[in-house]
């Protein structure tokens, strides 16, 4: 697509890609990338703007992640971002050394307002603050703009080289006025019009996937959840009857859940799509007995997967293309570049050696959750599936901890549909990003009806978010949360102890595995 880009050089950061996701709300495009992006590729990609992400490292000690000098001299505006602020000070002559005081959390800053970075921010603001390093000295031609009381480079900048650096991180909610900042560096400094739109990438996708496909068969994932209805009718409008919609009931959907899909993408659906179900509960349970690792479990069903719709792309015939819905956050997670693999999404980082299919088509690779939403009301998708809850690929398996089981399935299935009906029923369905029961691989003691029991504990999970990249835990009423646990202890046999997980993302993730 032709768009203006700003590129985010991933450094190891933890919010690298909450990074870009703060540039694309400032209506402008940004990718995230390695810092061993080489710099002749930065050029070919001319972005109007590059920001350096924080990391874990020291910037002085050899092992760190560095770049060339020369990416100060492409008149490119660059904004480093506490690591990245770090690396621009030690590369261009300033002193980077370890903190007397560490800060960590939120901080106050003082702010001079003369910097274009923070004309329309208050002289004194809260920023969130995560450093033990700190630059003790500015390079030469460089203004400090922001100060703490034991950080003396709280920002930096020099101008005239459209180079500009905070130690806080911007990017994250705790700054209070930190997208003020962010906007002013895409739209003042670097000069972005700020009109990247979703109905323009509808359009443009479209377009290019007509052109990549041309006559070939297409074959594609369907789950049924957000991100993959939205590929295939993108798919479906792209191509049309060149499209399958292979929809796999695993054994590990929520209760009921094969069934609606069916109904909706189905031969009596709302849309003309050509449909096969394959039901293959029994193969992905033999795969998964005895597997308790999480990341063993997500690669099996990723390469379980592939199989099936292997098999189905050979009824079909002459199948080139598998489209998943792949987007932003499974890709970042399951390890980009340099970057921590947190977790195997099982249609990146699980996907077996060999497939075979001529190609993998991902056309919302690059989008976040919320995008993903609104690319799918530009599509005319209704509002009831795009804005349903989320639901992982793998399915069940990474909601149930350990080894997977039919017995665990139903146990986890039947306290999730309760959970969700009594929040349905409380009115809270609308307000959250995602919500659902896991049960744990802890079995305790218990009494019911002078009996006593040894059974397992389930977790109730609710986080709010808007791009599931950060979550954090909801505050469900109290009242609400007791008729869910006396529900479900009373009506699922095996579970006797009821649980809710407070845990924020990071350091957590929202699902269990």
């Amino acid at each position: 697509m032709n768009k203006e880009l700003v590129i985010v050089l991933d450094f190891g950061g933890q919010y690298n890609q909450l990074i870009a996701r703060r540039v694309r709300e400032c209506n402008v495009y940004a990718e995230v990338h390695p810092y061993t992006l080489p710099i002749e590729k930065i050029k070919e990609m001319n972005p109007k703007g590059i920001i350096f992400t924080g990391g874990p490292n020291s910037v002085y000690k050899e092992e760190a992640p560095s770049y060339s000098k020369e990416i100060f001299e492409l008149g490119i505006p660059i904004l480093g971002i506490c690591y990245g602020s770090q690396l621009m000070a030690h590369l261009l002559g300033g002193k980077v050394a370890t903190a007397p005081v560490s800060e960590y959390g939120r901080t106050e800053v003082d702010i001079d307002k003369n910097s274009v970075l923070f004309a329309d921010v208050e002289e004194k603001t809260i920023c969130w603050m995560s450093h033990t390093d700190y630059i003790a000295e500015a390079p030469e031609g460089f203004k400090v703009c922001a100060t703490t009381p034991v950080c003396p480079v709280a920002a930096m900048e020099c101008p005239e080289k459209k180079l500009y650096a905070t130690q806080f991180h911007p990017e994250v909610m705790h700054t209070q006025e930190g997208m003020k900042m962010l906007k002013a560096f895409v739209i003042d400094v670097c000069g972005c019009a700020g009109d990247w739109r979703m109905d323009s990438f509808v359009d443009d996708t479209i377009k290019n996937l007509r052109e990549k496909i041309g006559d070939g068969k297409v074959l594609c994932a369907l789950s049924g959840g957000v991100d993959s209805s939205v590929a295939a009718v993108l798919l479906s409008k792209a191509v049309g009857k060149q499209l399958t919609c292979v929809f796999v009931d695993q054994g590990l959907l929520r209760k009921n859940e094969g069934d609606e899909v069916e109904a909706v993408f189905g031969p009596n659906g709302a849309y003309d799509l050509n449909f096969i179900r394959v039901n293959a509960q029994d193969r992905f349970y033999e795969k998964l007995a005895g597997v308790t690792e999480p990341e063993e479990k997500r690669k099996i069903i990723g390469e379980e997967f592939i199989r099936v719709f292997e098999e189905e792309a050979k009824k079909i015939g002459a199948v080139d293309f598998l489209v998943q819905g792949t987007i932003y956050p499974d890709v970042i997670e399951s390890g980009l570049g340099k970057s921590a693999t947190i977790k195997s999404h099982h249609n990146v980082g699980g996907l077996p050696d060999y497939v075979d299919f001529k190609e993998i088509v991902e056309p919302l690779r690059l989008l976040f959750k919320d995008e993903v939403r609104r690319a799918g009301l530009e599509l005319g998708i209704p509002e009831y599936l795009v804005y349903r809850q989320p639901f992982p690929g793998p399915g069940l398996g990474i909601r149930i901890v350990g080894e997977v089981t039919a017995e665990k399935v139903r146990m986890v299935q039947d306290a999730d549909y309760i959970y969700r009906e009594e929040i349905a029923k409380a009115g809270l369905d609308k307000g959250l990003g995602q919500y659902f029961a896991a049960l744990t691989n802890m079995r305790s003691v218990g009494v019911m009806g002078d009996d006593r029991t040894y059974d397992y504990a389930v977790a109730l999970r609710a986080v709010c978010t808007s791009d599931f990249m950060t979550a954090d835990c909801a505050e469900i009423p109290f009242e609400v949360l007791q008729k869910v646990m006396t529900r479900i202890i009373n009506e699922v046999k095996g579970v006797n102890r009821v649980m809710y997980d407070l845990t924020s993302k990071p350091p957590g993730t929202i699902e269990f595995e």
